[in-house]
């Protein structure tokens, strides 16, 4: 599927299953809830934090989807065409980043 494709099948669920879209203001939130889940997982499954019984469950694949779908309402509700807007952000991160990582001895 691509993210075009996405993008629609999301806002299809939305009008079919959601009713609506939550507010902007409202999408942020639940947006900062679910990338916290994930950071719940990283830092439980892959950091140093100790993983709860109740974790264990919680599957990271399921929860960076439901980030996604987040962000699609997002970019849905603003009009904002995620692909192109990707595009445009690789092109600026190669343009601005062309040498800068292959020059750190960081990595």
């Amino acid at each position: 599927m691509t993210i075009e494709e996405a993008q629609a099948r999301v806002d299809a669920w939305i009008k079919e299953y959601g009713v609506r879209y939550f507010n902007e203001m409202t999408n942020l939130a639940v947006l900062m809830e679910e990338v916290g889940e994930v950071a719940r997982i990283m830092a439980r499954r892959y950091g140093e934090q100790s993983e709860k019984e109740s974790d264990k469950g919680k599957r990271l694949d399921d929860e960076l989807a439901d980030v996604l779908f987040v962000l699609m309402c997002i970019a849905n509700q603003t009009g904002i065409d995620l692909t192109q807007a990707l595009e445009k952000n690789l092109e600026k991160k190669t343009l601005r980043d062309a040498n800068r990582h292959k020059q750190n001895p960081k990595l």
